[in-house]
């Protein structure tokens, strides 16, 4: 049985360092869900999310590995309960503007907004957990979703905890 799970990865800012992280993943037949990286505080270093499928029985090997890998500072897995998460999603709806006002219904329900408004189509900004995105598309889904694209899980460990 797969699970998922959320790892945070603090590494060098130097080339070729991602592409050592996946590999890690794809010897061992883990799927990459959302990879989201970005530079940290501290130019010289760089903060990767990745949500990964995989079998639990490996999980914790794979951990070990990503500590040991030369340019990784430190990798450590962060339950929903220990972290706090967010994405972002961008949803174009295509509606007419007789049906428009149910859109913006949802949109406030959601505490979204509208970011963008033609005769036919709408862009629907949204930032909150994963369920909440996945609900949202649910929903716009039957009401004209044409495109839709999401930013990746972003985590913070919570309290003084270090992600």
């Amino acid at each position: 049985m797969e699970e998922q799970f959320t790892i945070s990865i603090f590494v060098n800012n130097k080339p070729g360092v991602l592409v050592r992280i996946a590999q890690t993943f794809a010897r061992r037949g883990y799927n990459v869900a959302s990879l989201v990286v970005s530079a940290a505080h501290d130019p010289q270093f760089s903060r990767m999310t990745i949500v990964v499928q995989g079998s639990p029985a490996d999980f914790d090997q794979i951990l070990r590995q990503l500590n040991k890998l030369v340019d990784v500072v430190h990798a450590s897995h962060h339950e929903s309960s220990d972290s706090v998460d967010r994405e972002m999603a961008l949803f174009k709806v295509e509606v007419s503007a007789e049906r428009r006002s149910e859109v913006f219904q949802v949109v406030e329900v959601f505490r979204a907004k509208t970011v963008d408004i033609t005769e036919r189509s709408l862009i629907i900004e949204t930032t909150g957990n994963s369920s909440k995105i996945d609900a949202l598309e649910r929903l716009l889904g039957t009401m004209g979703l044409v495109e839709m694209i999401r930013t990746g899980k972003l985590i913070m460990a919570r309290g003084a905890a270090e992600t």
